[in-house]
């Protein structure tokens, strides 16, 4: 990252520290809390995905909540309900733990649809409606959902609509053995990620700064024919003999955006064809369907999105 932007190089480091190993997973989690969209962080269990969400918060002095969702967790969970108080004869308000700025929402795809659905009107429209009263949530707001890719059984796949208002999907791989060592050699030094309050973790930013930045990013340049090549890689998707289901508008937005916060991520004032690239495998990886046949032949869907970028001439 480039000089010119201190708070987020000194969250990628911090970060880093942390949560070892996962650098290029860490950049476009930046990209991301930058761009202001909600993330899927799909991985096995044990590879850091609570742990990245959690240090976050901390760096950054958030206020962070934490769901973990099962079968029978109630979208009142969420959202919060209105309580008759006997003593005063009165309702009065609870809310919910979506009434934060960083929340987690943990193995999403293991509660039922209508609980999921819950999360649609705060994922959309930043506010929750409940007894028809809307209530705002904080200007923040951001959902980081985490899910395991290899157990089917008791789970609930997310439904496309809820899919696409997710900004990114990233995938936790296993860091590589010199990282997993040096995650041994922290755990031997007294790192434990349990008691994040006795790590040492400093803050290194504001909520505050990020929201400014985000206005910022909104200054960065894209030159027509940028917009051209980006609606060109959308339309594309929707005629590719692979899929049954391309990129939606609001995909062509986000695509936008991500790609102005990558290109000042790396201290520039205009975007690039490789900023464009750089965002594509996260921001469509979970917004095109394959079809049956493409299923049936092995074909992966970032091999799709591979050969998007390949067929799409880029712009001089």
């Amino acid at each position: 990252m480039n000089q010119t932007n201190p708070v987020f190089n000194r969250l990628d480091q911090a970060l880093s520290l942390i949560v070892v190993g996962q650098t290029a997973l860490i950049q476009q989690l930046l990209v991301a809390l930058l761009a202001g969209g909600h993330i899927i962080l799909e991985g096995v269990p044990g590879t850091g995905k609570t742990l990245l969400a959690k240090v976050l918060a901390q760096l950054i002095q958030a206020e962070f909540r934490r769901i973990q969702l099962t079968p029978d967790v109630l979208p009142a969970d969420i959202t919060g309900t209105n309580i008759f108080d006997l003593n005063s004869r009165n309702f009065t308000l609870k809310k919910g733990p979506v009434f934060t700025e960083i929340l987690l929402a943990d193995e999403i795809n293991r509660t039922p649809p209508k609980t999921q659905a819950a999360l649609l009107e705060a994922m959309e429209e930043m506010q929750v409606t409940l007894d028809g009263e809307s209530l705002p949530l904080p200007e923040l707001f951001w959902v980081v959902a985490t899910q395991n890719p290899l157990e089917f059984e008791g789970t609930y796949p997310l439904p496309e609509a809820q899919l696409d208002r997710f900004l990114f999907k990233l995938v936790v791989d296993y860091p590589d053995q010199a990282a997993e060592k040096q995650m041994l050699l922290n755990r031997q030094a007294g790192f434990a990620a349990r008691r994040l309050d006795i790590a040492s973790l400093q803050p290194v930013a504001t909520v505050a700064e990020i929201l400014e930045t985000r206005e910022i990013i909104r200054k960065v340049k894209v030159s027509e024919p940028l917009i051209d090549y980006i609606l060109a890689l959308v339309r594309a998707s929707r005629q590719h003999s692979d899929l049954a289901l391309g990129a939606s508008p609001r995909a062509a937005g986000a695509w936008f955006v991500t790609s102005q916060a990558k290109a000042w991520l790396a201290g520039r004032d205009f975007v690039t064809p490789d900023d464009v690239k750089a965002v594509a495998s996260p921001l469509l990886r979970h917004r095109l369907i394959l079809k049956p046949e493409a299923m049936l032949d092995g074909i992966k869907i970032d091999a799709v999105i591979a050969s998007l970028l390949n067929q799409v001439p880029v712009p001089r």
